[in-house]
């Protein structure tokens, strides 16, 4: 997969792919202090792209910045135009999006109030997560040695970078014992999450989830979960092991 496109937009201009740079001594890069949002666009059949559910995915992005302390300096509407521009402006009718706001350069240490914040949207033609093929014959799971955050531990409710260095260490434990994805379990060691998605148990037309205790709010999982309770089935959420 090539994360290679025309544009990125960064701190409100439209700027080549190759241009788009932070310095090395970033705060972000020595303390993880950046968050994110992972957001679709899908072409239709009619052959127009929509955008999944994008306002609550900035709005989550915003909330995300006030969580940690470190608040977007780009309203809702500002960062909703230009998620439509730089998927215009690289000719995508389909495609993943990753807007990132991460501390940039100024003080070093952890208390870093002053530095600023950079914002980046870019975009790019992404898959199914697990693959086409996890999508058609299903994936083998294995539960990781690594426990999920506990909510006095990390700010769980916001979707911070360095919240994911457990994902990352989750992934890369089952990859290498041959498995595709890592279920998490949170402190008390009831089933969190995996290591990038929720997790949904459906049988007997009931659909059962963990609660939001020790996950993030997941938009996916809320649209997962609406659209259950619409086709008539039970949909229970707690904890479950």
């Amino acid at each position: 997969m090539s994360l290679r496109t025309e544009k990125i937009w960064l701190d409100g201009e439209l700027i080549p792919w190759e241009e788009a740079k932070v310095h090395v001594l970033a705060h972000a890069l020595h303390y993880g202090t950046a968050y994110f949002e992972g957001i679709r666009c899908y072409a239709l059949m009619d052959g127009r792209s929509a955008v999944f559910r994008l306002e609550e995915h900035l709005r989550r992005f915003s909330d995300s910045g006030k969580i940690l302390g470190f608040p977007l300096p780009y309203t809702i509407e500002q960062l909703r135009q230009a998620t439509f521009d730089i998927i215009r402006a690289n000719q995508l009718k389909e495609c993943y999006i990753r807007p990132l706001a991460l501390v940039g350069l100024g003080e070093m240490g952890l208390y870093a109030p002053h530095n600023p914040v950079n914002v980046c949207i870019a975009v790019w033609p992404w898959g199914a997560y697990l693959g086409d093929e996890g999508l058609k014959n299903g994936i083998r799971a294995k539960v990781s040695s690594f426990t999920r955050h506990h909510v006095n531990v990390m700010m769980t409710k916001s979707k911070a970078a360095g919240n994911y260095i457990n994902s990352v260490l989750a992934k890369n434990e089952v990859k290498k014992a041959g498995y595709d994805e890592a279920i998490m379990l949170d402190a008390e060691g009831y089933v969190s999450e995996a290591s990038g998605e929720n997790i949904f148990i459906v049988r007997s037309r009931k659909v059962k989830t963990t609660p939001l205790t020790s996950i993030l709010p997941g938009i996916t999982r809320d649209s997962i979960l609406t659209i259950a309770r619409d086709k008539g089935y039970e949909v229970v959420e707690e904890r479950f092991g």
